[in-house]
Formats: structure tokens, sequence, C-alpha cells
């Protein structure tokens, strides 16, 4: 009996320390673009169309989302159409932000449409015929707790629907 009692703390103390194990991740944010919900979206500069955008983050020492009042906005995407920050995100708050041993999950955001933007100076949101789609992608960066920014990263496109 006194075997088996051995054997089962020995692998209860063989499992906790695996879960100790630093993975080695930068201290840096580092993110990757996962996916899309969708591939298309209707243009309007209301909130009338929409889909989820994923990416995946890993941080050495944790310092995301830890509910820090002051930490404002840290997920920043930018429209690569126009160079002009698109929309800012908060991370959501993580349970075990700060731990030695890093983190690493996948956000999921809510992204409204846009409007259509035209290379002959056409103003946005309209839809001429020689214009019936856009292809929109974001630069997407993150910045930890802490002040570091991550790796910047383009995502696939998007076709936006001007018509």
């Amino acid at each position: 009996m006194s075997f088996i009692r051995i054997s089962a703390l020995f692998l209860l103390f063989l499992s906790l320390s695996h879960c100790a194990i630093d993975p080695g991740f930068s201290d840096i944010p580092e993110i990757e673009f996962v996916s899309f919900s969708k591939d298309t979206l209707i243009q309007n500069s209301l909130n009338t169309d929409s889909l989820f955008l994923t990416i995946a983050f890993r941080d050495g020492d944790g310092d995301l989302g830890s509910g820090d009042q002051s930490v404002m906005e840290n997920i920043i995407l930018t429209d690569e159409r126009t160079g002009v920050i698109f929309d800012r995100f908060v991370v959501p708050e993580i349970p075990v932000s700060g731990i030695s041993s890093g983190i690493e999950g996948e956000i999921i955001m809510k992204v409204f449409t846009t409007c259509c933007v035209f290379p002959d100076g056409t103003p946005p949101c309209l839809s001429p015929p020689a214009f019936p789609t856009n292809e929109l992608s974001f630069e997407i960066q993150m910045i930890d707790d802490s002040g570091n920014r991550s790796n910047s990263l383009l995502t696939d496109s998007v076709i936006l629907l001007c018509n």
C-alpha cells in the first residue's frame, strides 16, 4: 500500500513541477494572426457589419491583462490602407497574470466595418461602379503592462464590399 502512495506522490510532484517549467518566452509580448471569422464585410460608416479577429499571444513575465486600470487600450489595430489607427482594445483580465513562467493564449476581438477608400479621391462610403471592392487588412501591436511593445503583425485581407 505504501508503494502506491509513494508512486502517487511522485506522480503528483512530477505533474506540479511540470507546470512550473519556464517555457522560455520573452518578456516582450509576441503576437500572431490566427484568423478572421469571415472574409467579407459590407462597407458602412455605422456598425452594421462585423467580424471576429483572433490573435495568439505569449508573454514571458505574464503582465498582460492584469486588471490594472491605468493600462488603457493595449491592442492597437491600424488600417493598412490609410495608416490611421482603426481601433484599440483592452486585454481582458487574465487570472494568472504575473506568474513567472509566462502566459499564452488567444484573444478574440469584434471588429466593425468601415468605409471603402478609393484611389481616385472619391469620398469614402460611396459606391462608385469602378471600385466595387477594397482589400482591408490591419497592422496589430500589443503593449503589456510594463510598456513593452510586441512585434507588429499584418493580418490577412478581408474584402470590403463597396457597392
